[in-house]
């Protein structure tokens, strides 16, 4: 193999081993790794408490404490997001715990991102969020809400949500757990 050869297959190896590590970085890390199971499955969700670690934290107690089990996703708009986190299924509510400060980055919005739902005050952020369905579809909010996780597995759940504003009949979820603590 000539040392041109060696010196690529060294980079696309270096490349594929980066890839894997990216992909299993969720299963090796289940303290921030959220399991949301809906009506039709598991949606997998990777916490990034490198961008927002206060998000991430209030985000974590009150799944511990069961706080979205049962909720609907009170808001789906088909190529923009889907959002949740409101135990009145309205979008008016919140939970029990004080509002956020912003923590804003410019990090940019993609298919599977997740981002905290706010008022016009940046630092209202609490218990809603939603998920992006496409690359583009959020892009005017980056840098205005605090993205906080992303989605490494089941998407495909996400896009099959009941679309509406509220839709007709929401979808809920069942359930969401820290998949340190999944049994």
């Amino acid at each position: 193999m000539s040392m041109k050869s060696w010196a690529r297959a060294a980079v696309v190896g270096a490349g594929l081993v980066l890839a894997a590590l990216g992909t299993a970085s969720a299963a090796d890390d289940p303290q921030n790794t959220l399991f949301m199971d809906v009506e039709g499955g598991r949606i997998v969700i990777k916490l990034r408490p490198d961008l927002a670690p206060k998000h991430v934290a209030q985000m974590k107690k009150l799944v511990l404490r069961k706080f979205f089990d049962g909720q609907v996703f009170h808001r789906v708009i088909p190529g923009f997001m889907a959002q949740t986190g409101d135990p009145t299924g309205t979008g008016t509510g919140g939970s029990y715990e004080p509002n956020l400060k912003a923590e804003f980055t410019p990090t940019p919005y993609k298919r599977g991102t997740l981002g905290m739902a706010r008022t016009a005050d940046p630092d209202s952020a609490n218990s809603q969020f939603f998920i992006c369905f496409t690359d583009t579809g959020c892009n005017s909010l980056r840098g205005q809400y605090t993205v906080w996780a992303e989605v490494v597995k089941g998407m495909e759940l996400v896009d099959a949500l009941a679309a509406g504003e509220p839709p007709d009949a929401p979808s809920k979820i069942v359930k969401v757990q820290l998949a340190a603590d999944a049994k």
